[in-house]
Formats: structure tokens, sequence, C-alpha cells
């Protein structure tokens, strides 16, 4: 191969295994090798099961030979965030709370076992997925791998740096207001919130019950709808997961724009971006241009009331799932933790019931406003730089709050609303840390933002890029 095995995209990899111009125990040999050099510096897996991989890898080039090819991620190898079960393991959530082994397989994990793909090991979070900094007090936090002295993001940080740093072909993160596009903005991959109920969460340790979804992430749009189409679509263990056709998203993939209508975010919040930032996403859009789109400049009403009404969803839930540890076993919960169960339970019945009830009415009132003129609305993922840890790490959680919150009002609204949001890396500032937009759409709209990511990536580099860790 041309390439080092672990530098091959994910739709590479597999079609090499599918070839046979690669075994799968190879691949995966390989991953696991950079998994774990890289970890050290990075910190991004809890556990990494090499023996059970590489014997699911072996048993994948058996099937392969003989004739039973199951599709592009089979033997491909995948890490993913600890918050989905698997029988015998404990998925933590980030927290030392939990302590019983699953019996039992998330549906997502399921669905990848039944493509083929290898599961590798267990990612890192911040505890129960309630922080943006990557930050953890119970395992340590992940580090950036385009520089270790920055934060990876978070909550699904752990995911972001291992798909970034090689050591897996994709993970799958989860976004209750920002969590897995964040991140990904911050490391330079893809990531995708789905529609919520896309992808079933039957088996995935809850953030909340209403807001939190989870996704694929990735070194490119391709891989992320390869990723997509093994996961998603109804389950009836799920009972928020409906029974929605589901697209062929490969195929839906193109490299021209032309008759795509950008309506490109405009007004607060959207302009509330550092300079260095606000070039890349110019540049970003003039590519667009170049490819066919048209690009309607747009205002987006109500969008800090979303994310307000998205805060009090997101933090009473969280208050009611995690409750009642923080009245048996405060000691065994980090500081951030607690102070987003106790948020929560000082909010009011009324403004959550408020928030639940105009949900639907607003969503209606965003579809006609924004998809009746434009097909995809692109907006920033981050609102500047990426903070170095000793930003975030000095105690002062106002301090933290404010620096997550900065680009967290680009992507909360979205969970409220239960949209879909795909970033997209698109340069590095002048520190060296990457940079990425967003492109939103309606709901079930995965297949036209993922189409604009690959033709945006199909004219540009910055995706196959790597960070320099030994």
């Amino acid at each position: 191969m041309s390439l080092p095995l672990a530098d091959l995209t994910l739709a590479q990899a597999g079609d090499s295994v599918r070839r046979r111009d690669v075994s799968s125990v190879a691949l995966t040999e390989a991953t696991l090798d950079r998994a774990e050099a890289v970890q050290p510096a990075l910190n991004c897996f809890l556990r990494i099961d090499r023996e059970a991989a590489l014997q699911a890898a072996d048993h994948a080039d058996t099937e392969i030979a003989g004739g039973n090819w199951r599709g592009p991620l089979h033997g491909v190898p995948l890490a993913h965030k600890d918050v989905f079960d698997r029988e015998g393991h404990v998925a933590t959530a980030g927290t030392i709370l939990f302590e019983t082994p699953a019996t039992s397989r998330a549906t997502v994990m399921e669905r990848f076992d039944e493509a083929g793909a290898i599961y590798t090991g267990a990612l890192n979070l911040d505890e129960f997925a309630a922080g943006g900094t990557g930050a953890n007090d119970h395992y340590g936090r992940t580090h950036n791998p385009w520089n270790t002295d920055h934060i990876s993001g978070g909550s699904s940080g752990g995911s972001a740096a291992c798909v970034a740093a090689r050591a897996a072909f994709g993970a799958l993160g989860g976004d209750a207001g920002g969590s897995v596009r964040i991140p990904a903005a911050m490391c330079g991959i893809v990531g995708l919130k789905p529609t919520f109920g896309r992808v079933s969460r039957a088996g995935t340790a809850p953030r909340t019950f209403s807001v939190d979804c989870t996704g694929p992430m990735t070194r490119t749009a391709e891989d992320c709808a390869l990723m997509l189409q093994a996961i998603a679509g109804h389950d009836p263990r799920d009972t928020t997961c409906p029974d929605v056709l589901v697209p062929d998203y490969a195929a839906a993939l193109r490299t021209d724009l032309k008759g795509v209508r950008i309506g490109v975010a405009v007004g607060s919040p959207f302009d509330q971006v550092e300079p260095e930032i606000g070039q890349r996403l110019t540049d970003a859009s003039d590519a667009f241009r170049d490819l066919g789109a048209e690009l309607i400049e747009l205002e987006v009403p109500d969008v800090m009331r979303f994310n307000d009404l998205q805060q009090i969803l997101g933090k009473t839930e969280a208050a009611v799932i995690c409750g009642k540890w923080m009245r048996e076993r405060p000691g065994d919960m980090t500081f951030a933790a607690i102070s987003v169960v106790q948020e929560g339970l000082l909010m009011p019945a009324t403004r959550y019931l408020e928030a639940k009830s105009l949900r639907g009415p607003l969503l209606d009132s965003h579809i006609r406003e924004i998809y009746g003129q434009v097909d995809v609305l692109f907006a920033p993922a981050l609102a500047g730089p990426t903070p170095t840890i000793a930003e975030t790490d000095f105690g002062d959680q106002d301090r933290v709050e404010e620096l997550f919150t900065r680009s967290a009002r680009f992507t909360r609204f979205t969970n409220y609303l239960g949209t879909p949001s795909l970033s997209v890396p698109c340069g590095f500032s002048a520190s060296g840390l990457p940079v990425g937009f967003q492109l939103h759409g309606p709901p079930f709209g995965e297949a036209r933002l993922l189409a604009a990511a690959h033709a945006y990536q199909s004219v540009t580099d910055h995706h196959t890029r790597a960070p320099a860790l030994s």
C-alpha cells in the first residue's frame, strides 16, 4: 500500500479488506499499535481490547475469504465513546459509579457487529458526558492531538482525538448540546449529530431523554456516511426511534453542488467569531460557491431562545437521571457533574413543561423560515481558537463555562429542535489548531449535509493532514 495502513480512510480500508489487498488482522494490528503509541500523550482510550479485536479480525478475514463480505465496514477497526453496552464490560460513562457489567449490547453495537466492524476499545469522555473540555477527574483528561497543551473538546473528546490521531478509522460519540461537533472541530475531523431518533439509543447510557443523539465521528464525510448507514433506522427497543426510510447515504454523495441553495447564517450569534475564524469560514463559503452552490445570507430567528430551551430540557433531565447518585454518593462525583444536577434540580417544572410544549411549534416555524428558502444552512462550529488546558483548568467554573458556551451557542439550538448538524474541518488557526464549520439541515436531512461536505472535501485537503504524533 502507498499509505501506512493507519493513514487510510475508513472507505479505503474497507475496500482494501474487501479486495484482500490487506487483511483485517494486519489492519487491526496497525490500528492497535497506533492506539497504544498515542495513548500516553492523548489519554483517549479507557480500554484497548487487543486480543478480542484480533480474534474478530481473524474471523472477518475467514468470512471474506469464503465469499461472505458483509459491506464496507467489514474488517475495519472502530472504537467508541464509553457509553455503549457490551456484555461483560462496564460502560463507565466517564464515572466510577457504574460497577455492574452489561448483560446485552447496545443496538448501535449490535449493528456494527452485524456489519462486520472490529471493536478495538472504549474511549474517554467528560463524566456523565456533562462537560465540554475533555477533562475527567476519574480517568484523566484527553489531550488534543494537534497540540497536547490544548483541550480536545468534549464530551466526546476521546472519540475526536482517537480518530484525528489515526488510532481508529471511526468512532461514535454522543451530542446533547455540541458534544460531537465541538470536539470534532477542535480536533479537525467530521462529526455528525443526526436527527433526534435517527439512531437508536437503546443500551446507551443516557445523558438526557429528549435532546441527546448518538453520531459518527470520522475523517471524511464519505466515512461518516458509511458509519451512519450501518446504524441508522428504526429500533423497537427505542420508542424515540421512528420507522422512517433510511436513504443510501454513500450513493447520495456528490462532487458538485449545482442547484443547491446554501444559507449562510448571519447576525447574532453567528457573527460573534474571532477574525481568523471568520476568514476560514469565508474561505469555506467561497469553496461552496465555486462548487456551483447558490449562497444566500440568512438571519436565523430565535437561536438564543432555542439554546436556552435546550438548557432547560438538558439540565432538568440530567438531574432526573443522575440525581440519585448525587444524593447517595456525592463524594464519587466531580464538581462539574454535580453542578449540572444542581442546576436541573432548581429548574421550575413550569419552565420544563413550557420547553417541551414549545418544541413542536418552534420546529415547524424554523423549518418554514429556513428550509423553505435553502437546502442547507452554513454556520460556524467554533467561535475562536481552541483553548489551552491552562485556560480551562484553573478551577474557575464560570470561566470554563464561558469558554465553552462561546461555541456551544452555535450548536445547542439544533439539539432543542432535533435537527441534524455536521461539523466539517476547514483549515487551521494561526497557532496550528483545527477550525471547523457546521452544516445544518431539516429533520432526516443527513444525506444533503453529507453530500455538501463531501463536495467540499473533494476540492480541499484540510481533512488529509495528520497531527505530528510519533
